[in-house]
């Protein structure tokens, strides 16, 4: 493998699956607070009302990201802890945690990577429509403001959003996740609307960040066929228009692609005069989260008539596909396609059933996927890619949103009665690749 200087190896987590702390420091209650709290939504119950205890143990876990080599971390800002209500007063102790752990990163030469926005939504928001409301466009770009103003002096790299499709078709078409509805025209608009506020939000990063580089983050896979029938191209085409299209067309080509909007009709979102606009604001880098490929042949499963094909590669504890080489033909695909100025794996990682024994976890499984997509990436640069760094999902074992605390994502496992930390032999493994890069 080979990789150009200065690119940069490193580790996401997000705010609500690891923070904990929900009811101290000021912080508002998220729509994850209230799903969570709604029985039967969350696997065992479970909520992140404590999570890793990431609030309190914050410089811990940064000396253990410096043990690991790290050289940036991805980490997103709950908005409930800035703005309580999501709009009006702003609470100075969360403003002050998220400095205070910039400070702590970069005084162990950690590049922080900044996403504003990942899917703990205020509740009070929610309350007045959520996302489906043009008004929390603005509430989003004002909050992007506040914090901007506070960390842009330190912070250079920021990204929007994590995955508006999870957001707006998980949490609102198929209910899965916060806030639970199913709802497939405000699922459509929702996500109208998280584009629409990236575009407002870049302008707030750009105000006061200089040299700022900012991005969206999205969950994209790469997408085959079952078979070369014509109903299995066209049910793949459709599925990649829905997954993949309907968020990377808007953003880089400044509109929404023709065969989804006539497929999704009457449920097609309202858009503003100057929505495209936004949306289509250049940026610096574009995020990718890739954890799997999907296989689609034609089928009757509503309402995209298509269903997904199981192959014979292994597949991980979420019961996921592991096949790198679609972290690959996704790059490049990408690159030919749309032309970002930078990318970014900002996740790729996988959940296994981790046992810890004799304190230690062998987790040979997950340093294989992890070498495996690593060489994927180093073939996709040596095809002209411009990727810039890689983030491994997740630094810690942590709440996996419906799952709750049943899948294990982290490198480093978390004894959630404990809260000890023990680095899987994945993370030891990470280390001694990363320090073979230098």
């Amino acid at each position: 493998m080979n990789f150009p200087k200065g690119f940069l190896w490193g580790a996401a987590t997000s705010s609500y699956q690891i923070e904990g702390a929900v009811r101290e420091g000021g912080r508002g209650a998220t729509i994850w607070d209230t799903f969570c709290a709604t029985v039967g939504k969350v696997a065992n119950g479970d909520t992140g009302d404590v999570a890793c205890d990431h609030y309190h143990r914050y410089r811990d876990d940064v000396k253990l990201m410096q043990a690991l080599g790290l050289q940036t971390y991805r980490f997103s800002i709950a908005w409930s802890r800035i703005l309580p209500e999501g709009v009006g007063k702003v609470n100075p102790q969360g403003l002050d945690f998220y400095s205070a752990l910039v400070d702590t990163l970069l005084e162990a030469n950690i590049v922080p990577m900044v996403t504003l926005y990942h899917w703990d939504l205020p509740q009070a928001l929610q309350d007045k429509g959520g996302w489906a409301q043009r008004d929390t466009m603005q509430a989003f770009a004002d909050y992007a403001h506040v914090v901007t103003q506070k960390l842009g002096d330190r912070v250079t790299r920021w990204a929007t959003h994590n995955e508006p499709w999870v957001i707006a078709v998980l949490g609102n078409m198929t209910g899965e996740h916060a806030p639970g509805l199913q709802d497939p025209r405000i699922a459509l608009q929702v996500a109208h609307h998280l584009l629409v506020s990236h575009g407002m939000a870049l302008d707030a990063i750009r105000a006061n960040v200089r040299g700022a580089e900012a991005g969206i983050v999205l969950n994209l896979s790469h997408i085959d066929p079952a078979s070369d029938a014509l109903g299995d191209r066209e049910a793949a085409q459709l599925w990649d228009g829905h997954l993949n299209r309907w968020f990377l067309d808007p953003l880089f080509k400044g509109t929404y692609p023709d065969d989804l909007w006539a497929f999704y009709g009457l449920l097609a979102p309202e858009v503003g005069a100057n929505d495209m606009a936004y949306i289509a604001r250049p940026v610096d880098f574009l995020g990718v989260n890739y954890y799997t490929r999907h296989v689609i042949g034609a089928g009757r499963e509503t309402p995209f008539n298509l269903r997904f094909v199981r192959t014979s590669n292994p597949y991980t504890a979420m019961d996921w596909e592991v096949y790198p080489d679609g972290l690959e033909q996704l790059l490049l695909r990408l690159h030919q396609d749309y032309r970002a100025p930078a990318l970014y794996i900002t996740e790729n990682g996988c959940a296994y059933d981790d046992v810890l024994a004799d304190g230690a976890v062998q987790d040979s499984a997950r340093r294989d996927y992890l070498e495996a997509h690593f060489a994927a990436a180093s073939r996709a640069i040596a095809a002209g890619v411009p990727l810039k760094g890689y983030y491994v999902w997740s630094l810690l074992d942590n709440f996996e949103w419906a799952w709750g605390y049943s899948k294990r994502f982290g490198i480093v496992y978390v004894d959630y009665k404990t809260q000890a930390r023990t680095p899987k032999a994945s993370a030891l493994w990470y280390r001694d690749f990363i320090q073979a890069q230098q």
